[in-house]
C-alpha cells in the first residue's frame, strides 16, 4: 500500500465520522518556543489548551514534521527520520476515550477491500498508563484484546504533557509486532524494536501543575473539557504495509536511495556503512526538499542552520560513498517527483528550491576543497614530527572555521595512515556548546504566557477596521501589566491592551505596526508597538501618558495618519518592485522576504549573483513607471484555491488561511496574497529611490529603497551635494564626473611625485648616517634618531639602505623614528654580524621595552614600538650597550 494511499484512507474514514479535514500546518512553528514543526499537536496546541476557541469539534490532518534530535540516528534505525508525517484524529470536548479506541481499532484492523489498513488483529499490542484501569477496559471491551496484551506503563511512557503547567493525560499506544526476526517476544515493554509504536492516543484530561520534567509534576484538577489528541506515525505504517525494513525504503523515500546507489556505483544492501549512508542521503534531501518548499533558506543561525547541517551532511554522505561532484540537481528531482503527488507546492516551487539546494552545494564543495587543503598541510606536519595522531584542535579548527565534517576528518586521517585525538575534539566541542548555551540563555527573552490570552481570544477575534477607518470606537477589553493581567493602569505604566476593535495594523506580512494612540473618557495611552500573540487577537502595547484606563471602558483608536500614510506607500512600493524584479530577472527573482515602514522598503529574492548598475537602473525605472501610470489598486478576499488559480502569488515561505486577501496592481501586472495596508492607486505612492543592493546569503539578494517624501529628501540631499560640488569645481553639473576623474588623476600624479622625492630624500639621509657607524665589540653600529617619518615602511627602507651602504662588514643598524605620533624602532643585521652572535629581533625586543611597547622579528630584520617619546635615548643606549662587550 503506498503512503499516499494510507493518508487518503485515513482522511476518508475520519472525515465520514464527522471530521473536520485541516490541511498540514507549516513546518515553521508559529509557537516562539519552537524553530520547527515536531509533532502533529503542535497546530492544536491554542485549541487544546483553550486559549483560542476550536473552530470545529472534531478534526483530521495529515501534518508534516521535522524533528532532528536525534540526528545522528538516522540511517542506523528503522524508525529514525528527520522529516516524517503524523496522521492524526483530534476531539475538541466531543468523544473521548471510547470513541478514539474505537475509531483506531477500526481503521487498523477493517480490511483493505473495505477501506481499511488489513492489519490482523494478532500483531497488535497496546499499552496503557500504569493506573489508566478504564481505557484498559475499554482495550478489552472494544477489541477484545486479551489481558496480557495490554502493558501498562509509567509517566515516561504513557502520561503527556507539554512541560509546562497546563493540560495532561494518560495514553495509550498502539504498537505492531514485527515478529521474532526482529527481538524478543513479550510485548513493547521487553523489546520495542521488534514491537513498533505506530499510534499514540492521548487522553487529554487533567490540569497539571508544577512541573519540573516529563515524570515530576502535580495534578490539580480535571480540566472542563475533555480533547483526544491522537498521532499516527505515516513512515512507521507505510514500511509496516510495504513489507520493507524500514522507512527509508518506502515509496517516498526509496527513489533517492536508489539513485545514491546508482551515482555511486555501489549497491543497497551489501555493505552496512554504504547503507546508512545512502539512508542518511535518502532521509536528509528529503527534509531539505520539504524545509525549502516552506520558504527556510540555508543560512548560519536558527532553522537555516539546521537546514545547511542536513543539507552537508548528505553532501558529506556522498562523498563517503565514493562521489566528489556535484549531485543535488538530480537528488532533489528524485525526492520532487517522490513528494509531488502528497504536496504539490515542491513541484510548483521547484526552480526557487533547486537554486537554493546547488548553490549551497557549490559553496560547500569548495568548502571541502580547502579543508582538504588544510588537512593534507596537517597530517604531512604530524608525520614530519614523528607523531601518529593527528591533534584534535587542529580537527576542530577546520571544523568550526572552514564547516569540515569531523567525520570527514576521521576518514581522510585514517587514510592517510593516521589517528585524531577524537577526545581533546569532543572536549573543545563540549566548551563550544556549553558558551553558546551560556550566550543564549543570557539573550533569551522572557516569552509571555500564552495562556493569559485564552480569556480575552474566547471572546472573539480582534476586529481590524484599518483598511477603511483610521479611527475606531471600541471598549477596552482586557489589559496585562507586567504579562498578568489587571483592571486598571495608570498614568506613566506600559500596559498590553486589548481591543474589541482596532484600527491600529498589527506588525505582520512585513510591515511594520501602525503608530497613534487610544483615547478615552480622561485617559491617554501612547501606542508603542501593535501585534498579534494568538490567532485572532491583537494586543496594543502602550504607555498610558494621561489619566488612568480601566478594563469595560470605552476607547477610540487614532492611527498616526503620516506614518499610515507612508507605511501603505511603502508596502505598495514592494509589490512594484517585486513585480520588477521578476520582469528584468524573471520568475526564479521570487521574493524570500520583505520589510517595509513609513518611508522605506527592503526585499529580498532569490537570485545568486550581484545586480549591475544598469540591472538596478531598469528595475528601478520599470517600478516609477508603474507609479507614473497611475495602476489601479484593488483588494479582494476569495478562497485560496481561487485566488491561486487567478495568479496570485504567494510568497514563498508564508502561511496563509483558507480565505485570503489579493492585491491587485494594474489588474494581473502585480497580483499578490497580502494582508497589508495598501494606497489606493500607484501615483499614490510618489516615487522610488533604489538605494543599495547587497548579498544575504549564496542565493539571496536584498534591494532596498526610500520610498515616497523620503526618496525625494534622498534626490533633493544629492542635489544640493552636486550643486556644492559644481561650484567648489567651477564646472556644469554634466561635466562633474570628467573634471572630478581629471583632479583624481592629477592627485595620483602629484603623489607619485611626492614618493619619489621623499624616497631621494631618504636616499640622501643614507650616507650621513652610515658614516656615522662606530665600532663597538665585534660590529660596526650605526644607532641614531632620525626625527619624524610618514611611515614604519619609509624608517625600515632607511635601515636596510644603511646596512646596505657599509657592505659586507659585520654590521648592526638601529633606528628610531616618530611615527604617527609614537616611537618606532628598526634593527637591521648583516649576515657577518648574525655570525657574530647579533639579533635583530633580540634587539628590537630589548628597545621596544624600553619605549613601553613590545616587538620582535627575524634575526635579520625586526622592529619594536611603544609609547614614550622621551625614551628614545634610552633605547639607543641600550642598543649600544647590548654590543659594548
Amino acid at each position: 500500500m503506498q503512503t499516499a494511499e494510507i493518508s487518503r484512507r485515513y482522511i476518508d474514514y475520519f472525515a465520514q465520522r464527522g471530521h473536520t479535514v485541516v490541511p498540514s500546518a507549516s513546518l515553521v512553528s508559529d509557537d516562539p518556543t519552537l524553530l520547527f514543526t515536531v509533532a502533529g499537536m503542535v497546530p492544536f496546541v491554542p485549541y487544546l489548551t483553550g486559549v483560542v476557541p476550536a473552530p470545529f469539534p472534531r478534526a483530521v490532518d495529515v501534518q508534516k514534521c521535522i524533528r532532528t534530535n536525534d540526528i545522528e540516528e538516522v540511517g542506523k534505525t528503522a524508525r529514525h527520520g528527520t522529516f516524517f508525517q503524523m496522521l492524526g484524529n483530534w476531539s475538541f470536548g466531543d468523544y473521548f476515550k471510547e470513541g478514539a479506541i474505537e475509531f483506531a481499532w477500526d481503521l487498523l484492523t477493517k480490511s483493505e477491500a473495505d477501506g481499511g489498513l488489513g492489519f490482523a488483529e494478532r500483531d497488535l499490542w497496546v499499552t496503557v498508563y500504569e493506573t489508566d484501569d478504564e481505557a484498559a477496559a475499554l482495550w478489552q471491551k472494544i477489541a477484545g484484546l486479551p489481558a496480557d496484551r495490554i502493558q501498562r506503563m509509567g509517566k515516561s511512557d504513557n502520561y503527556w504533557h507539554t512541560g509546562q503547567p497546563g493540560p495532561g493525560g494518560p495514553c495509550s499506544e498502539i504498537y505492531f509486532d514485527r515478529g521474532p526476526k526482529y527481538g524478543r517476544d513479550g510485548g513493547p515493554a521487553v523489546d520495542d524494536d521488534r514491537f513498533t509504536e505506530i499510534w499514540n492516543l492521548v487522553f487529554m484530561q487533567e490540569l497539571i501543575a508544577n512541573v519540573t520534567s516529563k515524570v515530576d509534576f502535580d495534578v490539580v484538577g480535571p480540566l472542563p473539557k475533555k480533547n483526544i489528541d491522537t498521532g499516527m506515525g505515516l513512515e512507521r505504517v507505510a514500511f509496516i504495509k510495504q513489507g520493507v525494513e524500514n522507512m527509508y525504503e518506502t515509496d517516498q523515500v526509496r527513489p533517492v536511495l536508489d539513485l545514491a546507489a546508482e551515482i555511486s556505483g555501489r549497491r543497497y544492501g551489501a555493505d552496512h556503512e554504504d547503507d546508512v549512508r545512502m539512508r542518511i542521503v535518502a532521509d536528509h534531501i528529503r527534509s531539505s526538499l520539504m524545509l525549502m518548499s516552506d520558504g527556510v533558506t540555508p543560512s548560519n543561525e536558527g532553522r537555516g542552520y539546521i537546514l545547511r547541517r542536513l543539507l552537508r551532511r548528505s553532501i558529506r554522505a556522498m562523498r563517503l560513498i565514493g562521489v566528489e561532484g556535484p549531485t543535488f540537481g538530480e537528488l532533489f528531482a528524485a525526492s520532487r517527483d517522490a513528494m509531488k503527488a502528497a504536496y504539490p507546492e515542491v513541484e510548483r516551487d521547484y526552480g526557487h528550491i533547486a537554486q537554493l539546494a546547488q548553490g549551497e552545494e557549490e559553496i560547500f564543495l569548495r568548502t571541502l576543497s580547502a579543508g582538504t587543503s588544510i588537512l593534507d598541510l596537517a597530517v604531512a606536519k604530524t608525520k614530519d614530527a614523528g607523531r601518529e595522531e593527528l591533534a584534535g584542535d587542529t580537527a576542530f579548527l577546520l571544523h568550526d572555521t572552514y564547516g569540515f565534517p569531523i567525520e570527514l576528518t576521521l576518514e581522510m586521517a585514517e587514510e592517510a595512515g593516521i589517528a585524531v585525538d577524537r577526545g581533546a575534539f569532543d572536549t573543545l566541542m563540549s566548551d563550544q556548546r556549553a558558551r553558546a548555551k551560556a550566550d543564549a540563555k543570557s539573550k533569551k527573552k522572557v516569552l509571555a504566557d500564552l495562556s493569559v490570552y485564552g480569556e480575552f481570544r474566547a471572546k472573539g477575534e480582534t476586529v481590524f477596521t484599518g483598511y477603511t477607518d483610521l479611527t475606531t470606537e471600541t471598549s477596552v477589553l482586557g489589559l496585562l501589566v507586567d504579562g498578568r493581567p489587571a483592571q486598571l493602569a495608570t498614568a506613566g505604566q506600559t500596559v498590553e491592551v486589548i481591543l474589541a476593535e482596532t484600527s491600529l495594523y498589527a506588525e505582520s506580512g512585513g510591515q511594520a505596526p501602525d503608530q497613534g494612540r487610544i483615547v478615552g473618557d480622561g485617559f491617554e495611552l501612547e501606542v508603542l508597538d501593535v501585534q498579534k500573540p494568538v490567532k485572532g487577537l491583537i494586543s496594543h502595547t502602550a504607555k498610558v501618558v494621561r489619566g488612568e484606563v480601566g478594563v469595560g471602558q470605552g476607547a477610540t483608536t487614532l492611527v498616526d495618519e503620516d506614518y499610515r500614510r507612508g507605511a501603505t506607500q511603502a508596502h505598495s512600493g514592494t509589490h512594484l518592485v517585486h513585480a520588477a524584479l521578476r520582469q528584468v530577472l524573471g520568475p526564479n527573482a521570487h521574493q524570500a522576504g520583505s520589510f517595509n515602514k513609513a518611508g522605506y522598503l527592503r526585499l529580498d529574492f532569490g537570485w545568486n549573483k550581484a545586480l549591475s548598475p544598469e540591472t538596478r537602473t531598469e528595475i528601478e525605472e520599470i517600478a516609477n513607471n508603474a507609479v507614473r501610470d497611475n495602476l489601479e489598486v484593488v483588494t479582494r478576499e476569495m478562497p485560496l484555491d481561487e485566488a491561486k488559480s487567478l495568479g496570485a502569488m504567494a510568497l514563498f515561505g508564508e502561511k496563509y488561511g483558507d480565505v485570503v486577501r489579493v492585491v491587485d496592481i494594474g489588474g494581473p501586472w502585480s497580483r499578490e496574497l497580502c494582508a497589508g495596508t495598501h494606497v489606493r492607486t500607484s501615483a499614490e505612492v510618489g516615487m522610488i529611490n533604489l538605494i543599495g543592493e547587497s548579498s544575504v546569503g549564496a542565493t539571496s539578494r536584498r534591494v532596498e529603497s526610500l520610498v515616497g517624501i523620503e526618496a525625494f529628501r534622498q534626490f533633493a540631499a544629492e542635489r544640493a551635494l552636486v550643486q556644492e560640488l559644481t561650484q567648489s569645481l567651477k564646472t556644469r553639473p554634466d561635466q562633474l564626473v570628467d573634471r572630478i576623474g581629471d583632479l583624481l588623476q592629477s592627485l595620483k600624479t602629484a603623489e607619485k611625485k611626492i614618493q619619489a622625492f621623499e624616497a631621494r630624500a631618504l636616499n640622501d639621509r643614507v650616507p650621513a648616517l652610515a658614516a656615522k657607524a662606530s665600532r663597538v665589540g665585534d660590529v660596526l653600529l650605526v644607532a641614531e634618531a632620525v626625527g619624524s617619518l610618514g611611515s614604519g615602511d619609509e624608517l625600515r627602507s632607511l635601515a636596510t639602505s644603511v646596512r646596505g651602504q657599509l657592505g659586507d662588514a659585520a654590521s648592526v643598524v638601529a633606528l628610531v623614528a616618530e611615527v604617527g605620533g609614537k616611537p618606532l624602532a628598526i634593527v637591521a643585521t648583516s649576515p657577518a654580524a648574525r655570525d657574530a652572535g647579533a639579533n635583530a629581533g633580540a634587539l628590537a625586543k630589548t628597545m621596544a621595552g624600553i619605549l613601553g611597547g613590545g616587538g620582535g622579528g627575524k634575526p635579520d630584520l625586526a622592529q619594536g614600538g611603544g609609547s614614550d617619546l622621551g625614551a628614545i635615548p634610552a633605547a639607543l643606549d641600550a642598543a649600544r650597550a647590548a654590543f659594548a662587550g
